[in-house]
């Protein structure tokens, strides 16, 4: 590790703490050649998979644009924002545990209407017709339907 001060790449470990979560790593360290001190900090870095819309072009995750589409649906329903969050991290996980590189924008959106189907199923219902493009009435009882037989 280079020192922030004089650029020296001799530096020492002096101290090492791991967080009470256990998830990052505070390291003290001191320069062999100023002398000076400083910390550094290591976190483990989870890489999620490039989404692939339908129309075959890729995009970053970004996890503000599933909460977005979340609180959509979730829109004036009592669902607290625990719960949203909880949600959130388990269709991360569900991405991150498949290990691959790509994911394709469908996928994801069935890990959402999963995930809206316990969370609230008026959400659910809401997600459903605009994810698969509801046109007539019909579709939204057949999708009722689904919901009370679950």
């Amino acid at each position: 590790m280079k020192c922030p001060f004089c650029h020296n790449d001799d530096t020492q470990v002096i101290d090492t703490r791991v967080s009470e979560e256990g998830n990052v790593i505070r390291r003290r360290r001191r320069c062999a050649d100023c002398d000076k001190r400083f910390t550094t900090y290591e976190r483990v870095e989870l890489v999620m998979p490039v989404i692939v819309k339908k129309n075959g072009s890729r995009t970053e995750y970004e996890t503000a644009k599933l909460r977005a589409s979340l609180m959509l649906a979730l829109r004036k329903r009592p669902v607290s924002a625990e719960a949203v969050e909880t949600a959130i991290q388990r269709i991360e996980e569900k991405l991150l545990s498949s290990g691959e590189r790509e994911v394709m924008s469908g996928h994801v959106g069935e890990l959402v209407m999963r995930e809206l189907k316990r969370l609230d199923k008026i959400a659910y219902i809401r997600f459903a017709s605009v994810y698969k493009s509801f046109e007539d009435v019909s579709e939204f009882a057949e999708a009722i339907q689904e919901v009370k037989k679950s």
